[in-house]
C-alpha cells in the first residue's frame, strides 16, 4: 500500500487538536492547534542539524496540506 504523505487524524480525547500525520522521513504528527511536534523516528545528533533546516518547510507543508483539505470540505 502506498500512503499519502499527510493524513488529517483527530481524536475525541483530544477535541481541540487538529492532527496531521506526515508519513515519510522523517515521520512525525503535529498538532496544529499549538504547532506541537511528535517525531515518529530517532535521530542521531548529525541528523538533528539537518533536521532542524527542514522542519520549518515540512510544517509549512502540513498547514498547506491542512488548509486545502478544508477548503475540499467546504465546497
Amino acid at each position: 500500500m502506498e500512503l499519502p504523505k499527510f493524513l488529517l487524524a483527530d481524536n475525541t480525547d483530544h477535541p481541540e487538536g487538529i492532527f496531521i500525520v506526515h508519513t515519510q522521513y522523517p515521520r512525525f504528527i503535529i498538532n496544529l492547534q499549538d504547532d506541537e511536534v511528535e517525531w515518529l523516528e530517532e535521530f542521531s545528533k548529525e541528523d538533528e542539524a539537518d533536521l532542524m533546516e527542514e522542519t520549518e518547510m515540512l510544517i509549512d507543508a502540513a498547514t498547506a496540506f491542512y488548509d486545502r483539505e478544508i477548503s475540499r470540505y467546504e465546497q
